[in-house]
């Protein structure tokens, strides 16, 4: 008889060491699709949306004949950055160092002391673009690699999105960032956890029941939850239920694509959380909530009874969340067996197992071993 395959959780190593995340910086961020904002963002020509990620930094901008564009934020005369903050508005764009200007295109269109430049073209100097692609009215950006599409990773699902219309969503408010004391892995490993709604979120298990659900295709997660009768409903559930219109569908449905990104689609709004490293522990968590235009009064209060109830959730997840991080440091813990049901979980150890196979080791491979493999990363 076959010996039975163990489904293990990454080794504990790989959630604080400073090799393995420089690994996942050469093979899993540079080469994976990033979200950077809705295209609601930038409605007229001159709004811009920046975004960073690691050493990365991009932005977005609407040009003269209406398309959106994504730039590296890095002026080509002495790499400083072009434009600072969230977002914000221009009708061209200047360094603030030497004043190097550039068009909405990304043209380059002034140079101070231009004569001291021998054999300058303006032409040849022009912003870095950046590879992207505009899914359902969000726009993504991609650094490197060759893998599918947004909408070919998406395409398992389209049929269960398209009633929330993402492409005319509007934003609710403006980009949080939430700073976590944790491996990003800890966070996403969270999200898709299968086990835990029932112990520790009294609010969602008064929403859902014993409704919730999960499946796997094609490398994206989804994980849903029907609004039910249930037992031991807080007050914010109640309500909730009580004001949801009747049109709606009454189902909240996460998404998660890889390797960083949740798509929450609820009834009355949507929001996109983005895991995003910023050292073997710490990491910040980039949020913000979309919605159709609808001023009536029932849907304004579910709006605000939803941020009550996943205001407890994250608030529950952040004490759970240190607990784990302080747990991976202890000597008794090397990997732990998932639970037949956990497929996301299974999912997301395989997807990083794939991409770095040292990750399959229970202990971290002697300097030797991880230099070789650090070398051939910068160099692959």
């Amino acid at each position: 008889m076959a010996k039975q395959k163990i489904n293990k959780s990454l080794p504990a190593w790989v959630y604080s060491d400073r090799d393995f995340f420089e690994l996942e910086r050469q093979h899993i961020f540079m080469k994976t699709w990033q979200l950077v904002c809705h295209t609601s963002n930038v409605p007229d020509p001159g709004d811009y949306f920046t975004f960073d990620l690691l050493a990365e930094r991009v932005f977005a901008i609407r040009g003269e004949d209406g398309e959106v564009r994504c730039f590296h934020n890095v002026c080509r005369h002495r790499a400083s950055r072009l434009l600072e903050g969230e977002s914000g508005s221009r009708q061209r764009i200047k360094c603030p160092y030497h004043a190097w200007g550039y068009d909405l295109e990304g043209n380059l269109k002034n140079v101070p002391f231009e004569r001291d430049f021998p054999d300058f073209r303006k032409e040849e100097h022009g912003l870095k673009a950046v590879e992207m692609e505009v899914w359902n009215g969000f726009i993504f950006i991609r650094f490197g690699g060759d893998g599918p599409s947004v909408a070919e990773v998406f395409s398992p699902y389209q049929k269960d999105i398209d009633p929330h219309r993402l492409a005319e969503v509007q934003p609710l408010g403006r980009i949080t960032l939430r700073p976590r004391d944790a491996n990003w892995k800890t966070v996403v490993d969270n999200y898709v956890d299968a086990l835990h709604i029932e112990v520790a979120h009294a609010g969602l298990a008064g929403l859902f029941g014993n409704t919730y659900s999960l499946e796997v295709k094609d490398g994206v997660q989804k994980l849903w939850g029907d609004i039910v009768p249930a037992n031991k409903e807080t007050l914010s559930v109640k309500m909730y239920k009580k004001y949801l219109p009747k049109e709606c569908k009454r189902r909240w449905e996460y998404f998660r694509m890889w390797p960083n990104l949740a798509f929450d689609l609820y009834p009355d709004q949507m929001d996109f959380m983005q895991m995003l490293p910023i050292s073997p522990t710490t990491m910040m968590i980039r949020e913000i909530n979309y919605a159709l235009p609808d001023q009536r009064r029932e849907m304004k209060a579910c709006r605000y009874l939803n941020w009550r109830i996943n205001r407890q959730v994250n608030a529950e997840d952040q004490g759970l969340i240190k607990s784990v991080e302080e747990g991976m440091a202890s000597s008794s813990y090397t990997s732990g067996r998932f639970a037949a049901r956990e497929i996301c979980l299974i999912d997301a150890a395989g997807q990083i197992r794939k991409a770095i196979p040292v990750a399959a080791r229970e202990h971290k491979p002697p300097p030797g071993v991880m230099a070789g493999l650090l070398e051939e990363a910068h160099h692959g």
